[in-house]
């Protein structure tokens, strides 16, 4: 049987509280900036690119905001644990308990787009020995399981 994880996942302000506090720790500062681009990708619906996160930002501030400056922040966003990067889509989702450390698996639905973020100790923990197995030492894995979501399938099934 699989271990999940288990958390409080904070929301809204809360969450944007705890990414303040968490970025702090990591010696890192909170800027204006840097909360703008963190609401933006919170509040997206589904995983954001930098582009995605800059046009946002650009439209709340009324001002051009570089895609550059994003990922930027976003490289500081995953390090700091604030964020994840979804490799296969080239976008980004925001931890929602970044005092977690932990091997994320997201499934990735090929029809819509939609990601779900998996916790699953048993499934990564054996990866990282495999890996180790191997001679290979793992920092952190990610992995992606792409498919149709629940919703995609039932869609397509009524059709």
């Amino acid at each position: 049987m699989a271990h999940a994880h288990q958390h409080h996942e904070p929301h809204g302000q809360d969450l944007v509280e705890a990414a303040r506090a968490s970025l702090g720790r990591a010696g890192e500062q909170w800027t204006a900036m840097r909360e703008s681009v963190y609401r933006a990708l919170a509040a997206a619906e589904r995983p954001a690119s930098a582009y995605d996160i800059a046009e946002t930002v650009s439209r709340a501030e009324n001002r051009r905001v570089a895609a550059n400056s994003v990922y930027r922040i976003l490289d500081v966003f995953v390090a700091a644990n604030l964020a994840s990067r979804v490799e296969s889509a080239n976008a980004y989702v925001a931890n929602a308990h970044p005092d977690c450390r932990h091997d994320c698996i997201f499934l990735v639905c090929d029809a819509c787009g939609q990601i779900t973020h998996l916790d699953d100790d048993t499934i990564t923990r054996g990866v990282r020995e495999a890996a180790s197995a191997s001679g290979f030492q793992p920092v952190r894995p990610v992995i992606e399981v792409r498919g149709r979501c629940g919703a995609c399938v039932q869609g397509a099934a009524a059709a």
